[in-house]
């Protein structure tokens, strides 16, 4: 596909594999699932809600590359490695989006990358200029 484009920044981690941090086509942006990594592709330290604000800030870095934010998001698939958690991953995914209610799925999954608690990806509808 000719017009298929590969999202890149530094202002979030680097992919851990052969993928890329996000694709896009016309306007609509695929991320791939975000972990809670910092720029240095370190786990950050502390419990699920700061796992989750991590996976944030990379995913709203990943959106800012291509002139989207939140607000733009019109699908959320979550992956959590304990539906226990739900209630306080979902409490922080809530204050990143107020009011914006973009279609979401949540899955528990046996394991993530690097052993961590969660993973989002997303599909987003960039504005047109």
């Amino acid at each position: 596909m000719s017009n298929l484009k590969i999202v890149a920044t530094n202002q979030a981690p680097a992919a851990i594999g052969p993928y890329s941090q996000a694709v896009r086509l016309g306007n609509l942006l695929f991320t791939s699932g975000q972990i809670p990594l910092d720029v240095n592709g370190q786990v950050v330290e502390g419990g699920v809600e700061e796992q989750t604000h991590q996976v944030f800030r990379n995913l709203k870095a990943v959106l800012a590359a291509e002139g989207a934010e939140l607000k733009n998001v019109v699908k959320a698939t979550v992956f959590i490695k304990d539906m226990n958690q739900f209630g306080a991953i979902n409490e922080v995914y809530a204050s990143y989006f107020g009011e914006h209610k973009p279609a979401r799925s949540t899955v528990e999954v046996a394991r993530l990358p690097k052993d961590v608690s969660v993973e989002i990806e997303l599909i987003v509808a960039i504005p047109v200029e």
